[in-house]
């Protein structure tokens, strides 16, 4: 599986674009359209943000997680919920005052694009994309991106504009054939920053090409292959969560197999040895500091305190005098498939 490469995000406006003719079609006007019935249309190609995750480069959604979503096997993690969790909740909520804020301070008019739009070209019809505002009035941009970032999120934007924001504008500017948009970010509620991105035909084309090869593992109900990230162990637990009991499979003549098989090998004893060094270390630390809470080096500190006192329910003590609450108060847990590796020596 190869996964998009994207460099120099922070010199995007240097690069050269070329005049395009692409206008979009307008898919279906979401004015009135249900939440429901917008996720639906969405399952029919790949949105601006999904664009990173189908090219292998997005930090929360894998390549795998995405295939399930779009093949109906799970539904999309996308929660507009009101309880004041969701990150997603409040970025819709103060979407309109980032506008806002970028209409009084640039002086650019934008106006809302009610509809799913799709790439024009017949080749590319998975290609959609849902814009936050079209820019009005200036020739310089035409596209906003309007982005709300909490403290974790912030991070992601100290060097720019972060690799999978600039692939879901280049995956705008591709389906619009417009050629520059602003990006306008919330960082933490109180600092705002503005970046430009102008269309890379370069890039786009390698994005097209990754969703390509994405939107045909979704046309052949092919998983696509599974990478390191929280995302694809997610996926993989949901898509086989119960094994076929007493079931095997002889993969001893599979040389690919062995192959990874050998790689594991190699990764957990490395791991454990990289485990005894570290703990080797701490312990040699802990001698140091000794009855102190708190020691500084020159490239940072450690912390060594103790824990406050806290109560606990003793489970075990309650049941032994009072037997009948087992039976009461119990539960069943569901099981999990457990990952375990076995050697021949």
């Amino acid at each position: 599986m190869t996964t998009l490469a994207l460099n120099n995000q922070n010199k995007l406006t240097k690069t050269h674009a070329v005049k395009t003719s692409t206008t979009a079609k307008r898919l279906v006007n979401t004015k009135n359209l249900s939440h429901d019935d917008w996720l639906k249309i969405r399952k029919q190609g790949i949105g601006s943000s999904d664009a990173a995750a189908a090219c292998g480069i997005h930090p929360y959604l894998s390549m795998l997680e995405l295939w399930m979503i779009k093949t109906g096997r799970i539904d999309s993690n996308i929660d507009e919920g009101s309880d004041g969790y969701s990150p997603l909740y409040w970025g819709n909520q103060l979407e309109p005052l980032v506008a806002k804020y970028y209409s009084e301070h640039t002086g650019n008019k934008v106006h809302r694009v009610n509809a799913i739009l799709q790439h024009p070209d017949h080749d590319k019809h998975f290609m959609l994309a849902n814009l936050d505002y079209a820019v009005v009035g200036t020739d310089e941009v035409q596209v906003l991106e309007c982005k709300t970032a909490g403290e974790h999120g912030a991070r992601l934007w100290k060097d720019g504009v972060p690799l999978y924001v600039a692939c879901q504008v280049q995956h705008q500017l591709a389906v619009t054939g417009k050629q520059a948009a602003h990006i306008c970010v919330l960082l933490c509620g109180h600092e705002t920053k503005l970046f430009k991105v102008e269309r890379d035909e370069r890039l786009i084309a390698s994005i097209i090409e990754h969703e390509r090869l994405f939107w045909q593992y979704v046309e052949s109900d092919t998983p696509p292959n599974p990478d390191h990230s929280a995302s694809a162990a997610k996926a993989l637990k949901l898509l086989y969560p119960i094994p076929e009991p007493a079931s095997k499979l002889d993969l001893s003549q599979d040389e690919g197999a062995n192959k990874l098989f050998d790689e594991l090998l190699s990764y957990r004893d490395y791991m454990s040895e990289l485990e005894q060094r570290h703990d080797q270390v701490k312990h040699q630390l802990q001698a140091l500091i000794k009855d102190n809470e708190v020691a500084v080096f020159d490239k940072g500190s450690i912390s060594w305190k103790r824990s406050k006192d806290s109560t606990t329910l003793d489970s075990k003590a309650l049941l032994k005098a009072k037997p009948e609450l087992l039976k009461q108060f119990s539960k069943t847990r569901q099981g999990s498939r457990r990952f375990l590796v076995n050697t021949n020596t």
